[in-house]
């Protein structure tokens, strides 16, 4: 197993009670405030991140100086050149990640995966789009999806798709979407919310009827100010308007093609600011919120719990650990 694979995104949902971990059958769903596998049982996300694999981001391999991804690829091109970096990533793609990884995850004992995705892999940058306005699918991203779903189908482990990198980035701290602050983000490009949403759906549309699909994280870690560009990590924001009508958008597209599985949304400041963005509007709709650097007492979850039993509505722990191994040791 990678490094990186056993050092990110630790998985946890959180309902009202704990109860044994279940590698139930069927699609998973909310009901109420847990998540539920086809039989009606509680099951509980005990799983790993493959962080680092689709999308690098500079820090988890200290290179925090460098940042984002293409700027990562950047170097390696000066070094070595345009081929050779090409083909360094054509490898990493192949070998960062494989069965016996899997393998040895559900030998371990757990029981879903959280793949963090990097759009450039499944369509091309509206930048780089032959005919403005289309989208341009590539076959890469979908066939790495295709042979993890294999693995954790054989594990009988639930796989969770993350949008991590958005088109055009949709937050301010630059690697964690592998933005170029050069070019308009997320927030600042329709063309870009637009493709977003067509990714979402065509994803949707392959995974419909997979039953190892545990659900669609649809927007890692939204980071940005719409209210005040000044609060560049989103957490002071009250309002969240844009967020929320793009997470509705992206919610209708999917149950246009996919009415079974568990949506899941993340609010700003990294996820833990639901701020004007609740109640929920869909009926199979979990929350999600990430904890880093602080103890797994009831009191630092509070609030989340609290928008749980307020909501009615499942929460999940989608990232963890890395600087602080408390919550990988204690749950």
């Amino acid at each position: 197993m990678t490094r990186m694979l056993a050092r990110r995104l630790l998985l946890l949902t959180m309902s009202g009670s704990l109860v044994s971990s279940s590698m139930g059958q069927g699609f998973l769903k909310a009901e109420g405030k847990k998540i539920v596998d086809g039989s009606g049982k509680e099951i509980i996300l005990r799983g790993m991140g493959l962080g680092g694999w689709m999308l690098q981001e500079g820090y988890m391999f200290g290179l925090g100086f460098l940042g984002q991804q293409y700027r990562i690829r950047e170097k390696i091109e000066a070094s070595v050149g345009a081929e050779k970096a090409k083909e360094f990533y054509e490898r990493w793609l192949v070998t960062h990640t494989t069965s016996k990884d899997i393998d040895a995850l559900a030998a371990l004992g757990f029981n879903s995966i959280r793949l963090p995705m990097h759009y450039a892999l499944y369509t091309l940058p509206v930048e780089k789009e032959p005919v403005a306005g289309t989208d341009t699918w590539l076959e890469k991203g979908f066939a790495l999806t295709d042979s993890l779903l294999k693995w954790c189908s054989a594990n009988k482990i639930y796989l969770i798709l993350d949008l991590h990198a958005a088109p055009g980035g949709q937050g301010n701290d630059l690697a964690i979407s592998d933005r170029d602050p050069s070019r308009p983000s997320l927030w600042q490009s329709e063309a870009n919310r637009k493709k977003t949403i067509a990714l979402w759906r065509k994803l949707a549309a392959r995974y419909a009827n997979e039953h190892w699909i545990g659900g669609y994280d649809i927007l890692n870690e939204t980071n940005w100010g719409f209210q005040d560009e000044k609060d560049t990590r989103g957490t002071g924001e009250q309002q969240n308007t844009p967020l929320k009508a793009l997470s509705k958008d992206i919610t209708k597209a999917i149950r246009e093609v996919d009415t079974k599985h568990l949506i899941i949304i993340e609010g700003n400041g990294f996820g833990n600011n639901y701020r004007g963005l609740l109640p929920p509007w869909d009926n199979n709709m979990a929350l999600s919120f990430h904890k880093y650097g602080n103890f797994n007492t009831t009191k630092t979850i509070q609030h989340f719990l609290d928008l749980r039993d307020q909501h009615n509505i499942p929460i999940w722990l989608g990232e963890s650990g890395e600087n602080s191994n408390t919550w990988f040791r204690k749950l």
